[in-house]
């Protein structure tokens, strides 16, 4: 038994994702420029945080339109293209694990010599950049809450407020006491803010991945409820897994009662197992395979 599937909830938040890509363009081209003329490196660390982030909304933007205009089911790919969310995901966290390994390097090399820069139109680039990026937040926060671009989106734009702080923090150092190696100190910062987003983006796409029980999802739980619904007995080979963000799906073999023989009595079962998971669970794909006492021994297993 199963029920048509949504798309990924992705879609349905584009436009505030197209919004922050562009609030995000226009720190990147603020923090660059004044970079360029000043050459304070946390400026130019906090810049190409911002263009790896604004790659990583592209491709979620990217991926959510694939996921529209590809995501009916077909002969090849029947859950159609609803994991090109992932895959962008994950490219995503790779390329923030890069650039934070460029920042570290180019902070230690900065540390023993560290060049001399104006403060003044680092603090101001910094101030916008946090002012945008709030803004970035307020206007991604609920969709960070059903899907996985849309939360690593958030992430980055966090991590980008953080690390305008961290340029803020820098450029007041060096205006009050001249200590030029604030800068290279905040840069190491913003790279230290970078990996532990990236790891975790990276973790969930594993997760995902390999098929793994959704966190929210208690699989004993389920077994029980399935078990007690009237007219079953058993239930085996139950799997739950992630398609994409917000669509979780579910198979199970379920062994009935002797009581259970005509199609009629079978589809009875079917509703209650419908029903149970409908009232106790978020499943938006569930399969059910019915089967008599007796018939999962007579099945090759790899599963339990």
């Amino acid at each position: 038994m199963g029920h048509q599937h949504a798309s990924g909830t992705g879609i349905r938040h584009r436009g505030r994702l197209a919004l922050v890509l562009a609030l995000s363009l226009l720190v990147l081209a603020v923090e660059a420029v004044v970079a360029w003329f000043t050459g304070s490196l946390a400026l130019l660390a906090d810049a190409g945080h911002v263009l790896g982030d604004s790659a990583g909304i592209v491709m979620a933007l990217a991926a959510i339109s694939a996921a529209q205009r590809g995501g009916r089911p077909g002969s090849r790919r029947t859950f159609g293209y609803h994991r090109t969310e992932v895959l962008a995901a994950g490219l995503n966290g790779l390329l923030l694990l890069g650039l934070a390994g460029w920042i570290v390097v180019s902070a230690i090399r900065r540390l023993g010599d560290a060049p001399e820069l104006e403060g003044g139109p680092v603090l101001a680039a910094g101030a916008l950049g946090l002012v945008i990026n709030l803004i970035g937040l307020f206007l991604l926060r609920s969709g960070a809450e059903e899907s996985m671009n849309v939360r690593g989106a958030y992430l980055e734009v966090l991590g980008d407020a953080l690390g305008s702080v961290a340029v803020l923090v820098s450029a007041a150092v060096i205006l009050t006491t001249g200590w030029y190696a604030a800068d290279p100190v905040a840069s190491l910062l913003i790279a230290v803010m970078i990996v532990p987003r990236a790891i975790s983006l990276l973790r969930e796409v594993a997760e995902v991945l390999l098929e793994g029980t959704p966190r929210d999802v208690d699989l004993e739980e389920l077994r029980t409820h399935i078990v007690s619904t009237e007219g079953v007995v058993d239930v085996h080979d139950l799997h739950v897994w992630t398609i994409t963000s917000g669509m979780p799906v579910m198979s199970a073999h379920v062994v009935v009662d002797d009581t259970v023989t005509q199609m009629g009595e079978a589809h009875a079962v079917l509703d209650r197992l419908r029903d149970c998971l409908s009232d106790h669970f978020d499943v938006e794909h569930s399969t059910f395979q019915i089967e008599p006492a007796g018939h999962a021994d007579t099945e090759p297993h790899i599963h339990h």
